[in-house]
């Protein structure tokens, strides 16, 4: 099939362009331009490693990029020449997750951020001179208030002294360099440092509607670069929340947990709100290059674009009584007049193309419909009409794409596809609320999801828009037996539990009731009981995966090598924080997180774009990031060892790349020039630019040969993302390590298995 053009023009009409008009914006659109970005390819790839590389940053120009690795070494490497110039040995005594330049300093002061809870600053200057393997020098400054891993660094250009480190103890700290060069260890006598920006310690939300009182951990965080008062956070939950510094409180300490502090905005797509015990998180937010929109890239799930400056647009709101009233039957909705007009805007000759390209776009749907070429394809082609070229079509023709669409998705059935159907129903209902094809294919969707009641009472609307219709029919009976399993179901388990619940002789104790054990100690009343308990979700496991980069090279692809801790705690459990008896939310010695004013729920903004094709699974520093100084794409790293690009506006896919032998977690894009870094779990960085020959889709590096069938990985993928998270640890990492030690609470290592 020939593929249809991207939206970002004809790159010999920009040419032009600049010849006439000259330069101004034009540079920035050919930086990364889809005819560019169809022939990015591995140019070259930097090694100087001997781990994982978990974090890499260019400077404010682009001529260095820096690099910080599960081997406690940042390295700093020149664009120009492509080879490293000082590898910096940082003292940390675990895996760096994140390195930085500070902005205005001349590019001689970086900072670090570690598995060891610590922030050390160090300048470069006192490497002048020296070799780049000569690289014993110290900190400039050691912060030790974090008390567990810090995942994110954040800086604001222009600021050469300061920089905020999210952690997984759920804080965010602002460091000021000018302030002093170091602080105590979390938990000792004399550490009072009361640079705790946000205290999320008890700020995860199960839902919209509850509050948050959940122990949180920040895995990511962003500071906007037009707005660097707007700072952006992610964490052990599905929100992301929006909070603009100037309207923060003052700094607190550890000693006294603090209320989660209100946030301008929480962000989260309508269908993963009300996710409440499930291990759905967040592993990356970021701003766009203008500062407008965010990016969201969530673990076992997909990447999510946000609109910041939803100001006027309710659609981009929702409550959380919206969340349930989407799925629910009304006769009556909010709609506009039914028109077949199209191209309601533009100019004339701009509305005729517009329509003729609606026209193919819509053919090549059908024809996906009709079973002629796979379903992705004619879910791009509908993505093109509606986000591509929604600004010229009428309600007619929307609203056919919408319902056309939700016919795709449900025959695709990738993860959440059955969510984004009911979406496209509703708007489909909100056009013409006598659609039959909208109240059928609700119904189908909510059958996919298990909401065989409701998917019943838009069957039945559906059968009396059309009587006569044998598969509208057909499908209310088959609801009606869904319904009727289901509650046989019910009966079954809950006559098997009363059966369960009779006495039975001593028997050996199971995973699940070691996690659920209450501790002798404890102060609170026993409670031997899983129900007994207000969440379900009460311990939790660290998986800290460190891989050495020794190991031979010719080993079996995507098997991780290396060793990885695991620890088990209590979800509540805050026993490496002082304060906080029994690592309670609202304990005697902190302020009450619990003790409040009854909770108003508020509203969050819902997503505007969905990137999908990748997994994001077996790490939580998997990045997502806008391509460009327009961030007109976005990329992702992703489990299968390939990265992918999408055309921002449609979701489109326009490049797949296989970038690394089992995981691309960092995907880092040159600021100026048509380049791209990225790494992973191999010991190495890989730097991409447009010198493929031909332009493609897909694309290979030294790592392993072009795959041809994109679908195929894709779809790979997506099972791997539909399976339950906790089986792909169990079977997908677990089962490569052999247990030497067990024990509740501590930290023990598991020694690597053979592959």
């Amino acid at each position: 099939m020939e593929p249809w053009p991207f939206h970002d023009g004809n790159i010999y009409d920009l040419l032009h362009r600049r010849y006439l008009h000259g330069p101004q914006d034009a540079n920035r659109s050919f930086q990364l331009h889809s005819s560019l970005i169809r022939r990015l390819s591995q140019e070259k790839e930097l090694e100087g490693h001997e781990g994982c590389v978990n974090a890499i940053a260019w400077n404010s120009s682009g001529s260095l990029l820096i690099s910080g690795s599960d081997d406690t070494r940042i390295n700093i490497w020149s664009y120009a020449g492509r080879n490293l110039l000082h590898s910096l040995e940082t003292g940390h005594c675990a895996n760096i997750f994140c390195s930085k330049f500070i902005p205005e300093t001349g590019d001689e002061l970086v900072v670090s951020g570690a598995g060891d809870a610590e922030v050390r600053l160090f300048n470069l200057s006192r490497l002048s001179g020296r070799g780049a393997d000569d690289s014993a020098i110290a900190p400039s400054a050691t912060y030790q208030c974090h008390t567990r891993r810090v995942k994110k660094l954040a800086v604001e250009v222009g600021n050469p002294n300061v920089v905020w480190s999210a952690s997984e103890d759920g804080t965010l700290r602002q460091h000021d360099f000018r302030e002093g060069s170091s602080c105590p260890p979390a938990g000792s006598s004399h550490q009072e440092c009361r640079n705790i920006l946000i205290d999320l310690r008890c700020g995860a939300k199960r839902s919209l509607a509850d509050p948050p009182r959940q122990n949180f951990a920040l895995k990511s965080c962003d500071i906007s670069a037009t707005r660097p008062h707007l700072l952006l956070v992610g964490g052990s939950d599905a929100f992301a929340r929006l909070y603009d510094r100037r309207m923060l409180p003052p700094f607190s300490s550890s000693q006294k947990k603090m209320p989660p502090p209100p946030c301008v905005d929480y962000f989260c797509p309508m269908h993963l709100s009300d996710h409440a015990h499930s291990s759905l998180h967040l592993t990356h937010v970021a701003f766009s290059p203008d500062g407008e929109e965010v990016l969201l890239s969530y673990s076992g799930e997909h990447v999510y674009l946000m609109d910041i400056n939803h100001a006027g647009d309710s659609s981009m709101q929702y409550s959380p009584a919206d969340v349930s009233q989407l799925t629910s039957f009304t006769t009556r909705l909010d709609r506009g007049e039914l028109t077949s007009e199209v191209g309601l805007k533009g100019h004339s000759k701009e509305r005729s193309a517009a329509l003729d390209m609606c026209k193919k776009l819509l053919q090549i749907a059908e024809r996906s419909l009709e079973g002629d070429m796979n379903y992705y394809f004619g879910i791009e082609a509908c993505d093109d009409v509606l986000n591509g070229y929604g600004q010229f079509i009428g309600p007619a023709l929307k609203h056919d794409c919408l319902c056309m669409r939700a016919a795709l998705l449900l025959k695709r059935n990738w993860k959440n596809d059955g969510h984004m159907a009911i979406r496209d129903c509703h708007n489909a209902r909100k056009i013409d609320g006598s659609s039959f094809r909208a109240h059928y294919y609700m119904s189908e969707a909510l059958s996919q999801l298990g909401r065989h009641k409701e998917a019943l009472d838009f069957a039945c609307a559906a059968q009396n828009l059309a009587p006569s219709n044998s598969d509208v029919e057909e499908r209310v009976e088959r609801v009606k037996k869904d319904i009727a399993a289901g509650e046989a179901e019910r009966n079954k388990k809950e006559n098997e539990g009363i059966l369960r619940s009779e006495p039975r002789g001593e028997a050996m104790p199971s995973l699940s009731d070691i996690f659920y054990r209450v501790e002798a100690n404890s102060d609170d009343s026993p409670r031997s009981e899983r129900e007994d308990s207000d969440y379900e979700e009460e311990l939790e496991l660290d998986f800290d995966t460190s891989m050495s980069g020794d190991e031979e090279h010719d080993v079996e692809p995507n098997i991780l090598h290396g060793s990885l801790n695991l620890r088990i705690h209590r979800k509540n459990d805050s026993s490496r924080e002082s304060g906080g008896a029994n690592g309670s939310c609202g304990s005697p010695s902190s302020s009450s997180c619990n003790d409040r004013a009854p909770y108003q729920p508020g509203i969050a903004i819902d997503m505007k774009q969905r990137y999908v094709g990748h997994c994001n699974v077996g790490t939580d520093i998997k990045q997502a990031n806008f391509l460009g100084q327009r961030g007109e794409y976005v990329a992702s790293g992703s489990d299968d060892g390939r990265w992918f690009i999408w055309e921002k506006k449609t979701g489109r896919l326009i490049k797949m790349l296989h970038g690394d032998n089992a995981v691309v977690n960092c995907v880092q894009p040159h600021p100026f020039d048509c380049a791209v870094a990225t790494s992973g779990i191999d010991n190495t960085i890989k730097i991409w630019t447009p010198t493929a020959s031909v332009p493609s889709i897909v694309a290979s590096g030294a790592v392993g040969p072009e795959s041809a069938d994109f679908l195929a990985a894709m779809e790979g993928n997506q099972r791997r993302l539909g399976r339950n998270r906790d089986a792909i640890l169990g079977f997908e990492i677990l089962e490569r390590f052999r247990v030497h030690e067990f024990t509740e609470g501590n930290l023990h290592p598991f020694e690597c298995a053979q592959s």
